[in-house]
């Protein structure tokens, strides 16, 4: 039986290149496309795929976000994280919050492809240099995927719940409280409490000061896709 993936990338030609790719593969269906994390815990729900593919910078939810979201729920999906980031802690973070692979954009996509067939046979896949820091020691590759559970973010981060962190992500976008109420069908005075709670956690006083913090923890990226007028 073929496997099934799931794919979240928000840049369209990047998705598009990619699923032209696996396609080819005799052993890999690509069964949805997701543009943002949101759209891939729904499309997961919906389709219960093999593995998930995630950009670990996404708008609206971040691929690390939207991982916690899966991996706290009853899915027996694998999970591999996309990532032109190869710095430690942005690793880290993925393992955390229960990615069982991270491969580099930079890599080939038979490196890709690979890490989709290894992690389906229960192994942690790193592409090749990031195997090379574990072995140093620069990433916790000791830790197997039945033994991490909804890890904590990196850094500051550990002090925010999963709705306070969507909440920098999305403040830190530009979205409105409106439109995150809308958005995250909640009212409008709840998403107020939750940006108070935000602020005074973390001694932030303005939204300017709030992108620096999510830019600096990889909550968010200065590509992230910004709401429509």
């Amino acid at each position: 039986m073929n496997t099934r993936v799931i794919l979240a990338e928000d840049h369209h030609i990047v998705r598009e290149g990619l699923v032209a790719l696996l396609q080819r593969e005799h052993d890999i269906d690509v069964v949805a496309q997701a543009r943002d994390g949101m759209e891939l815990v729904r499309l997961a729900r919906e389709y219960d795929p093999d593995v998930v593919l995630v950009d670990v910078v996404m708008p609206r939810m971040n691929g690390i976000e939207a991982m916690r979201r899966l991996r706290a729920e009853p899915m027996r999906c694998k999970m591999i994280c996309l990532s032109a980031h190869a710095e430690p802690h942005y690793v880290s973070q993925a393992l955390d919050a229960g990615a069982n692979g991270y491969v580099l954009k930079a890599s080939a996509f038979a490196e890709l492809a690979r890490g989709i067939r290894r992690v389906m046979d229960h192994q942690l896949f790193l592409s090749g240099e990031l195997a090379g820091d574990a072995l140093q020691g620069r990433l916790p590759a000791n830790k197997s995927p039945s033994a991490r559970t909804q890890g904590p973010s990196f850094g500051t981060a550990t002090r925010l719940t999963p709705r306070e962190r969507q909440m920098v992500q999305l403040l830190s976008e530009g979205y409105s409280a409106q439109q995150i109420a809308v958005q995250l069908h909640l009212s409008a005075k709840t998403v107020a409490t939750h940006r108070e709670h935000v602020f005074t956690k973390l001694h932030i006083q303005g939204i300017a000061e709030l992108t620096r913090f999510a830019l600096r923890e990889g909550i968010s990226s200065l590509d992230a896709a910004r709401p429509q007028a």
